[in-house]
């Protein structure tokens, strides 16, 4: 009895979860209009401004370069979000666009060429006693990447008419925004790296705080625009179980490939955690650098379900790796 109510918690949503229903609350109840909206999105842009450069001065380089001579790991896992989950994405089309509205479907397709998450598959390769320096590696690596390949892939890919900008001016806008803040942050690593280290809540804040403003702002000119009029709520119990699905799939063939191709069991919980993830916090900055306004909360509410659905499922996961490692 006490193992499966353990098992249930795991199913539990977390704080950040809550808070961000909470937002999502809000806006539909007291939507930002006019002004207040042009305030609160230039705050937004300096606040995901300040996050990336905060994630550049943590970044570790001893880390990454402990991990990167794993190529063949690495490689497996940025296949799978760069080219498996695309691939997923738009064979689900004939079945999605029966059930989803066109807008979610971009939502869902934009979801599928996000890169992977960086603190949630360390924290779960850690919990499941997988190759926690290849895992810093992978995971910095495809962020990293993700600046560069994800607008390429949107304008490849995505619907036309629902990104916003050209190839050309989608990549240049994730690097000013994104990238350049970034580097700046790795730059002056040496200087306040240190002090970063001391104040991890800071970039928790910052982090979550960022995600929150941009979810407040974009679903405000959704519901504007009759958000909630368009959707049913049989269209989003679909939506989480084709995210589901889609899940389970990417799971199962990264655990397949690793196992096929010979990799230790360390690895192979380092590629099954890297290569599911996609990642809300870089996920919500794109989306507002590459959609225009209007279309944003949608294109963002699949990713924040599969973001709820894959760590309450991989927090399982990982649990019934460790149980399996040696002591």
């Amino acid at each position: 009895m006490s193992s499966a109510l353990a098992t249930l918690s795991k199913f539990k949503p977390d704080n950040f979860t809550l808070i961000l229903l909470a937002t999502v609350g809000v806006a539909t109840l007291l939507p930002c209009t006019g002004q207040v909206a042009v305030v609160l999105g230039d705050v937004t842009t300096f606040v995901i401004g300040l996050l990336f450069f905060l994630h550049g001065a943590k970044l570790s380089r001893q880390a990454v370069i402990a991990g990167i001579t794993h190529w063949r790991l690495h490689l497996l896992v940025l296949c799978s979000t760069f080219v498996l989950f695309p691939i997923l994405g738009l064979a689900f089309k004939p079945v999605a666009l029966q059930f989803l509205t066109p807008e979610l479907y971009v939502g869902l397709l934009f979801l599928c060429m996000l890169p992977s998450t960086v603190q949630s598959s360390i924290a779960l390769t850690a919990m499941g006693r997988g190759n926690v320096p290849a895992a810093v590696c992978s995971a910095s690596a495809s962020n990293f990447l993700g600046i560069f390949i994800t607008p390429l892939l949107v304008s490849a890919f995505v619907v036309q008419g629902h990104a916003e900008r050209s190839t050309g001016d989608a990549v240049l806008a994730i690097v000013l925004q994104l990238l350049v803040p970034f580097m700046a942050g790795q730059l002056l690593r040496p200087v306040i790296g240190t002090w970063i280290d001391r104040h991890k809540p800071l970039l928790r804040f910052v982090d979550q705080g960022s995600i929150l403003l941009v979810i407040y702002t974009a679903f405000s000119a959704a519901v504007n625009e009759g958000l909630w009029q368009k959707l049913s709520p049989t269209v989003l119990v679909t939506l989480g179980i084709v995210c589901c699905v889609l899940l389970a799939i990417v799971l199962s063939l990264t655990m397949y490939a690793s196992r096929k191709l010979g990799f230790s069991p360390e690895d192979e919980v380092t590629i099954v955690f890297c290569g599911s993830k996609k990642s809300l916090a870089s996920g919500v900055p794109m989306a507002k650098v590459l959609f225009a306004t209007s279309s944003i909360g949608m294109v963002i509410l699949p990713i924040m379900l599969f973001h709820q659905i894959q760590l309450m499922v991989c927090s399982v996961l990982a649990q019934r790796f460790a149980q399996r490692a040696p002591d």
